[in-house]
Parts: structure tokens; sequence; C-alpha cells
């Protein structure tokens, strides 16, 4: 039996499958009829993007929350602090935020989802790096026109949720997170860091998705279910994944950096990644800062990573990468 077929899925406690149990859920309370006027439940993922599909809807509690943290950040001086403790300042703000998985299901074609409100292990990852890149680009001086503040932001929290950054359906969301860490290292927004850190390599296949179609409504429509399955196969190419096993965190855990991202990986089989969040350092000890299905809010862990990571049967190591700093993007020369 492979290592990832040791466990059920009863065991897993990642948030990645957390949401998919929601999402399970949500396949068949959005196919009984439906009484919303805002979007239709019955046009498919491949139907033609509705006005209201096209635009990421913010609430007025999301502008207040996003306007309170960029002020924050003004305030702190974030734009010009060390990118990693700008990631870790801005992430510890939404320690108590509430948990809140598959909050991007949303009924009808794809789109955007902004929700400061709630997150998830993925959706508060991203949430923070767009918000920390705009923080750093545009500034507190873009709140004076929330219009164009919002659709700044969007471009961010698109550019780091959709492969290539570009919105097209369903399966161009990155939802298998090893793609996501490779897509963001591709366009320059992450370094992964993981082959630094003594890895081994994964050579399990990525099938969870097409293996479990019953637990996505998205699947059910016309040439959705091939195209997961051609991502699915594309990812599979090549020797395998690199990850630090679950015993070697403790020993490289000073190589890893306030602020980088942490990808817990899975032993369900045919899942490449149970959990995400931020490494943070405090006491000289490495802890993560996360979204857990236990708890119900943002937290930053009680045990350290490495004990943490030891201490959950769904999870056997990490992959790690850093955030880039948006001016080095533009400089390379800049440090």
């Amino acid at each position: 039996m492979s290592r990832r077929g040791v466990f059920t899925l009863a065991k897993v406690v990642g948030c990645i499958l957390a949401t998919v149990a929601v999402i399970a859920a949500l396949a068949w309370s959005q196919a009984q009829p439906s009484t919303s006027t805002v979007v239709d439940p019955a046009a498919g993922v491949g139907a033609e993007p509705s006005a209201a599909a096209d635009a990421a809807a913010w609430t007025p509690e999301d502008w207040a929350i996003f306007e309170e943290k960029v002020r924050f950040a003004a305030g702190r001086g974030l734009a010009d602090k060390d990118l990693g403790d700008a990631v870790v300042q801005l992430a510890e703000t939404f320690v108590g935020t509430t948990y809140e998985p598959g909050t991007l299901e949303v009924a009808g074609p794809e789109r955007l989802v902004v929700n400061f409100r709630e997150l998830d292990c993925v959706t508060l990852v991203e949430t923070v790096l767009a918000l920390t890149r705009f923080v750093r680009e545009e500034g507190v001086e873009a709140l004076s026109d929330p219009a164009v503040a919002q659709a700044r932001y969007e471009s961010h929290l698109m550019a780091l949720r959709y492969r290539g950054g570009r919105l097209d359906g369903y399966p161009s969301r990155l939802h298998y997170f090893s793609e996501w860490l490779a897509d963001n290292e591709a366009r320059g927004t992450v370094h992964i860091t993981t082959g630094e850190l003594d890895p081994a390599i994964d050579p399990e296949p990525v099938n969870f998705m097409s293996r479990h179609p019953e637990a996505y409504r998205q699947l059910s429509e016309p040439g959705v279910l091939r195209a997961i399955a051609g991502i699915e196969a594309r990812l599979d190419e090549g020797p395998g994944r690199e990850y630090v096993p679950q015993d070697r965190i403790a020993r490289v855990a000073d190589r890893i950096r306030n602020g980088d991202v942490i990808a817990a990986t899975s032993t369900v089989e045919g899942l490449d990644v149970a959990h995400t969040g931020f490494a943070v350092w405090r006491d000289g000890a490495l802890y993560l800062l996360h979204a857990p299905l236990v708890g119900r809010s943002v937290e930053i862990s009680e045990r350290p990573l490495a004990e943490r990571i030891l201490s959950i049967d769904s999870q056997d190591g990490i992959m790690v990468a850093r955030p880039v700093d948006p001016a080095r993007q533009q400089d390379p020369t800049r440090q």
C-alpha cells in the first residue's frame, strides 16, 4: 500500500479536505430550486459569465476591513519593511477571523471572490499576500478612489489564485497547491525554497478531484472533469514533487523565514497538500499562522511547526515558498 493509502478520508483534519466536504454539500443544495435573483444557480461553469459573475462583490464590511488593514500597514510602515515581517504583521491582524471552508464555491460561473470576513487555509494565504502586494505597490493613497483600489486589489488576488493570473472558468483556478506554488513562482510572486531544505521526492500521483467528481458541483459540467483530469496528468509528469519530510523539519527550521508560505503535504491518496499557512518565529521557535478546521478561526499554532506536523496523521511534511518583493520583480538587482 502506498504512503498515502494508509489513511482514510475520515481521518483527515486539513482545511483543504474540509472544503471538499462543504463543496459536496453545496453540490446537493445548489441542485435544488433557488429563489435567488442575484446569480442563476443553473448557469454552469461553461456558460457565459453574467455581469454579476464578472465582478467581484465587495460587501461594505469587506471594504471596511480592507481599508482598516491598509491604514494599519501604512501606520506601521510595512511598505518599506522586510517583506516577510510585513507579511506576518498583516497576517496577524487576521487572527480571530472566522474559519469558513468553501467560500470560493459560489453559484453560477466561476468568478473572483473577495472575502475578508471568513477565511480558510488557502484564502488566508492568498488574501494576506494580495494585501501585502497592494500595500507595497499602491499604498494608502489608493484608498481615495475605492473603485480603483478595489480593482487593483482584485488584480493582485486574481494573479495569485488563477493559472497564469487569468480567470478562465473553474479549471483555471489553481486547485492543487503544489501547482499554486509552481505557477506563482513562474510569475515571480514567490520563490520555492523546498529544494534548499534537504527534501525528499513524493512520487504519488495527484488525482483527488477526478477520482471524487461527486464532491465538486462544477465537475458535472460538460468538459470540466476532462479538463481537470488533463491538469492532473500534466502535474504528474516528471519524477515527483519535492517536500521536506516531517522528521527533517526541525533540522532545517532555521532556514525558514518569517512570512514564508508553508504547505503541509498530505497522506491522502491523490492529494498533494492538506493545509497551508505562514511561518512565524516566536521566542526562537517556528510556528504556523493558519486558519485551522479545529478552533474555527485564524490562529498561531500552539505547538511549533515540526511538532504539529508530527502529531497529525494526515500530514507528513511541508513545502516552503518565500514571497518575492514586488520591487525586486521590477528591479532584480534590489535586495
